[in-house]
């Protein structure tokens, strides 16, 4: 690429220059920065940043790549920083990166200057443009779909971690031929974040439900109707919850806390999972605290559910597994609407290598009551 001034909606990008020493430090110095992008130094100084300037960004520009500051187009002050690395060019594929200053988040800056940037690479001869983000950076990932990548999978152990190990990688990427705007999503935001019927509320799980959901999901009861009837560890559920935003962006699956409206407090778990895209077919799974249960909340929770499936998420039917002898499920999916479909025979992984039945239902719009 040519070191042009990009003019994007409401940002410029532009060489970096002596006078952005100062903000540069500070914004790459953020907590938030150093972490996902391990390969700055930390501390991260001024004269970390002046070597940025006079030969890191010249070094990318030499080898193919570019170098961007980031910049209010009104007061020219550096906002961020945005770049094309990792570039191959038999392949004629290049990697974007961003990163912008606490001082101008939640503003539309690394879209708009995401979105710049791929459009500028793939009008000078890259055919494929791949953005690599955390598991545990939503930000990113959101940065990503709304610059019009799409999510194509897992690069394991890509990345580095500070201090020493690897971690995986998600990776988006954007084509020549990618129609313009956002790429399209599996699973949308829920409407104005949560799903309530006045008595039930649903929204996103989040790192800070590690607690309740590990109370919830080691119970035996809970333990006993799933595949395999394993205890999840208390790390598994961490994870779980740092990374529910990135299942739900990624389109594995939709993961919801149950709130009582009424105390006020959780009351359980539920869960949408695209379980075959071609067909239109989602899958769901719920849980309830034993002190919430025998209040119809959990039938509310899956019809609140269902009807986000078939409304805003696009879906043409839901399924639900269930272990045969667990009588109480089947009475909360009959309540919403769902039909028994059939049993199959042996298909879920049991304890000590055994096999159990799974017991369908299945639910159609014009079930759903």
């Amino acid at each position: 690429m040519t070191p042009e001034v990009i003019e994007a909606d409401g940002v410029r990008l532009r060489q970096f220059r002596p006078a952005d020493t100062a903000d540069l430090a500070a914004g790459c110095g953020d907590p938030v920065n150093l972490r996902f992008n391990p390969g700055m130094p930390q501390p991260y100084t001024e004269a970390d940043a002046r070597w940025w300037i006079t030969e890191g960004a010249p070094a990318a520009w030499a080898t193919g790549g570019a170098a961007y500051a980031i910049v209010d187009p009104a007061t020219d002050r550096l906002v961020g920083g945005a770049g094309i690395g990792q570039v191959v060019t038999p392949r004629r594929q290049a990697e974007v990166g961003y990163w912008v200053a606490p001082w101008a988040r939640r503003r539309g800056i690394a879209t708009a200057a995401t979105r710049a940037l791929a459009d500028a690479a793939l009008r000078h001869g890259v055919d494929r443009l791949e953005l690599l983000t955390h598991a545990e950076n939503p930000a990113s990932q959101r940065v990503a779909l709304a610059a019009g990548f799409r999510h194509e999978g897992v690069r394991r152990a890509a990345g580095q971690l500070r201090g020493g190990g690897r971690t995986d990688l998600l990776v988006w990427v954007r084509l020549t031929d990618d129609p313009p705007g956002p790429a399209p999503r599996a699973l949308p935001d829920l409407p104005e974040g949560r799903l309530t019927d006045g008595v039930v509320t649903l929204r996103r799980l989040g790192p800070d439900d590690a607690d309740l959901m590990y109370r919830l999901h080691s119970r035996p009861e809970v333990v006993a109707n799933q595949a395999p009837p394993v205890p999840p560890t208390r790390a598994a559920i961490e994870r779980r919850c740092r990374t529910a935003e990135s299942a739900w962006f990624t389109g594995a699956i939709a993961r919801l806390l149950i709130l009582d409206v009424v105390t006020s407090e959780p009351a359980g778990s539920c869960g949408l999972s695209i379980s075959d895209p071609a067909a239109g077919e989602g899958s769901i799974g719920y849980a309830l605290l034993p002190e919430r249960r025998g209040r119809g909340l959990a039938t509310r929770a899956v019809r609140l559910l269902a009807g986000w499936a078939f409304g805003p998420a696009g879906l043409a039917r839901l399924v639900a597994g269930t272990v045969p002898d667990n009588t109480a499920s089947h009475g909360v999916l009959k309540r919403v609407g769902f039909r028994r479909e059939g049993l199959l025979r042996g298909r879920l992984p049991g304890p000590s290598g055994t096999r159990l039945d799974d017991l369908v239902f299945g639910l159609l719009p014009d079930d759903l009551r």
